[in-house]
């Protein structure tokens, strides 16, 4: 779709939402509000205003919260270290990780990890999810 056939609103959306697609992608890089803002196209305090008014939260909470939401499923593995863990999803930093995750999670990683196991998902679930999937390419008029 053009920018052509879009408001002002809906083109400035596109561009938050490009931004926000950076960070679910790229959760383990470096990644700060300029950055961030140049790939919106806006400035950096323009960019963080207009993303808490649509997304409800500032870019770098959410950056957080993605970073976090990706630790606790790599912390469910008994092996997982929890300074391993905590480069892994895009934290120099261990007390910065610990500090971050006990204020999302209420607990910290390593009681997280000890009162956790991994997830099992019911046989019924995997099988559903992984059944071929026939699609019927005839007209809808000639379908039984």
């Amino acid at each position: 779709m053009t920018s052509a056939f879009l408001t002002p609103r809906e083109e400035q959306n596109l561009r938050l939402l490009r931004a926000k697609d950076a960070m679910d992608r790229d959760f383990d890089q470096p990644l700060d509000v300029p950055a961030l803002a140049r790939i919106a196209v806006m400035s950096p305090t323009h960019f963080t205003r207009s993303f808490r008014a649509t997304f409800g939260e500032t870019p770098h909470r959410y950056l957080q919260r993605r970073r976090i939401e990706r630790a606790m499923a790599l912390l469910r593995k008994p092996e997982a270290q929890v300074t391993d863990v905590a480069g892994q999803v895009g934290f120099e930093s261990l007390g910065t990780f610990s500090r971050t995750f006990r204020t999302i999670v209420g607990v910290s990683p390593t009681e997280y990890r000890a009162n956790s196991r991994p997830l099992e998902v019911p046989r019924c679930f995997v099988k559903a999810w992984t059944r071929p999937v026939v699609l019927d390419k005839r007209p809808e008029s000639s379908r039984p």
